[in-house]
C-alpha cells in the first residue's frame, strides 16, 4: 500500500524545491486567508447576537454555511502552515484532520442545496413556507447534512485502519486526503462519485431557479422584488457550486502537471488554492452577508457600536 503514496522524503524534496518562492507563498497565502477567516468570524458572532437570526430557517442555513466555511479554511490554513514549514506528522495524526475536511467539504453544495430549496419553497410556495421551514427542521436538515457527509470519510478510514500496516499508519506525512485513499482505482472513484452528487444538485438548483424565474415574471410589486432577489440569490449559488466542481477537479488537473515540471504543479497548486478552495468560501459572505438588507443592517451596527466603544474607551 505504502508504495501507492508520496514518501515523507519525496514530498519534502516538492516543498523544498524553491525556499525564497516557498516563503513568498506562504506569506501571501496568509495575507489572503486571514481577512475572511476575521469576515466570516465576524458574521457567526453576529448571527449569535441576534435571535432572528438563530430562529429563522434560512439564516440558521447561512449561520451553518459560515461555520462549515471557517472550519474550512482554518483546517486548510493549518496544513498549509505545516507544509511550507516542512513539518511531517504520524500518518495516524493526520486521519482525523482529513476526516474532519473532507466532511466539511462535502456539507458546503449539501448546505447550499438545502438554501436554494428554502428560496424556493419561500418564493414558489408562500402559503406553506412557515409550516415548512421551522427552525427545528432546519436543524434536523443540519444534522442529516453532517451525517451524509460523515459517511465517505469513515468508509476511508475503516478500510484504511483494516488494511494498512502499522508501518504505514505511522510512516511522516502532509495531512492531504490522498495518504486515506491510496488506492488509484479509490481516489477516481471518489472523484467520479463526488462530481455526480455535484451534477444532481446542480439540477436541482436549476429547477429552483427557474421555477423562481417564472414566478417573478408572474407576480407584481414587492412579490416580484422578492422574487428577483431570490433569482439573483440561487444564481450565486450556482457559482458556489461551479467552483466547488473546479475544488475537486483540482487534484488530477494537479497529478498531469506535476508529471512535466514541479515548478510549474507548485504554482498551479498555489493558484487553484487560492482560487478556488478560498474563492468558493468567500461567495457566501457576499450572498447573505452584504446582499441580505436584514443580516447587513446588524453588520453595520455592530461595527458602529464597537467603534463607539472603542473611541470612548481612548477618550
Amino acid at each position: 500500500m505504502s508504495t501507492h503514496n508520496s514518501s515523507g522524503d519525496e514530498q519534502m524534496q516538492l516543498i523544498q524545491v524553491d525556499p525564497v518562492r516557498r516563503n513568498i507563498s506562504l506569506a501571501l497565502t496568509q495575507v489572503i486567508v486571514w481577512p475572511f477567516i476575521y469576515l466570516i468570524f465576524l458574521m457567526l458572532l453576529i448571527f449569535s447576537k441576534k435571535e432572528t437570526f438563530t430562529t429563522e430557517t434560512r439564516y440558521i442555513l447561512f449561520g451553518h454555511s459560515l461555520l462549515v466555511d471557517l472550519i474550512f479554511i482554518c483546517l486548510t490554513d493549518l496544513v498549509v502552515l505545516l507544509s511550507y514549514n516542512l513539518v511531517l506528522l504520524p500518518l495516524h495524526f493526520c486521519i482525523p484532520i482529513c476526516m474532519l475536511m473532507e466532511a466539511v467539504t462535502a456539507c458546503a453544495p449539501l448546505t447550499i442545496i438545502a438554501m436554494c430549496v428554502e428560496r424556493y419553497v419561500a418564493i414558489c410556495l408562500p402559503l406553506r413556507h412557515h409550516a415548512i421551514s421551522t427552525s427545528r427542521r432546519a436543524f434536523m436538515v443540519i444534522l442529516m447534512i453532517w451525517i451524509v457527509s460523515s459517511i465517505n470519510p469513515f468508509i476511508d478510514m475503516f478500510i484504511l485502519v483494516s488494511t494498512a500496516s502499522h508501518e504505514y499508519l505511522t510512516q511522516l506525512t502532509h495531512c492531504h486526503y490522498e495518504i486515506m485513499i491510496p488506492e488509484k482505482i479509490r481516489v477516481f472513484a471518489r472523484g467520479l462519485l463526488y462530481i455526480v452528487g455535484l451534477v444532481v444538485i446542480l439540477i436541482i438548483e436549476i429547477f429552483c431557479y427557474v421555477m423562481i424565474y417564472l414566478a417573478a415574471r408572474a407576480a407584481s410589486g414587492d412579490n416580484k422584488k422578492s422574487a428577483s432577489k431570490g433569482q439573483r440569490t440561487i444564481s450565486l449559488h450556482i457559482l458556489q457550486l461551479f467552483l466547488c466542481t473546479a475544488e475537486v477537479m483540482c487534484p488530477y488537473i494537479e497529478s498531469v502537471v506535476m508529471q512535466y515540471d514541479i515548478q510549474s504543479y507548485l504554482t498551479v497548486r498555489f493558484i487553484n488554492f487560492l482560487a478556488f478552495s478560498i474563492t468558493s468560501r468567500a461567495v457566501s459572505p457576499l450572498v447573505y452577508g452584504f446582499r441580505d438588507e436584514k443580516f447587513y443592517t446588524a453588520m453595520v451596527y455592530f461595527i458602529r457600536c464597537k467603534n463607539n466603544t472603542i473611541s470612548q474607551l481612548h477618550e
